[in-house]
């Protein structure tokens, strides 16, 4: 992903009014963003825990997306699996993610989820650069570059349902 200023972030965001973007936390050190490891950007607001937000390139553009985290406490014998980058952890290390859907219809209070990385690392954890907590990642006979293609075909399908 190439780097994205505050600016692009905050226009970017395609289920959220103009004015929330513009109040939104954007996450620190966003000049220290290893964006060369990154196919998304994700982050938490600090003061809003239950608030994520996605940040990624589609179609050479821009795409930012509103998430609301569904909470669960887990134990730690409890293992789930992310639908995004396929590694698993323990507890509470993956949870459900909805978007509010783009539009009219995010208007109308629908919306899409997904079982992500708690802490919307994917990126890090497909090539290798973060290891989860107990958790791992499946043998797999892809490659790293493979890997990360599956990722972003997989985040771009989500992307589609929000935008539908």
């Amino acid at each position: 992903m190439k780097a994205v200023s505050e600016q692009d972030i905050r226009a970017s965001f395609v289920n959220c009014s103009r004015g929330e973007a513009k109040r939104l936390t954007l996450p620190r050190g966003l000049a220290e963003q290893p964006w060369d490891d990154l196919d998304f950007l994700g982050w938490y607001d600090p003061g809003a825990p239950d608030r994520g937000y996605v940040v990624t390139e589609r179609g050479g553009e821009v795409v930012g997306v509103t998430l609301r985290l569904v909470s669960r406490q887990r134990g730690a014998l409890y293992q789930g699996m992310c639908s995004l980058c396929l590694t698993t952890h323990p507890g509470s290390g993956v949870s459900l993610m909805t978007a509010r859907r783009a539009g009219q219809a995010g208007r109308d209070s629908n919306s899409v989820g997904v079982y992500a990385c708690t802490d919307l690392a994917c990126s890090l954890y497909v090539r290798g650069k973060k290891m989860p907590d107990l958790g791992g990642r499946i043998e797999e006979s892809l490659t790293v570059e493979e890997r990360i293609d599956r990722t972003t075909a997989k985040l771009s399908a989500f992307l589609d349902k929000v935008l539908a």
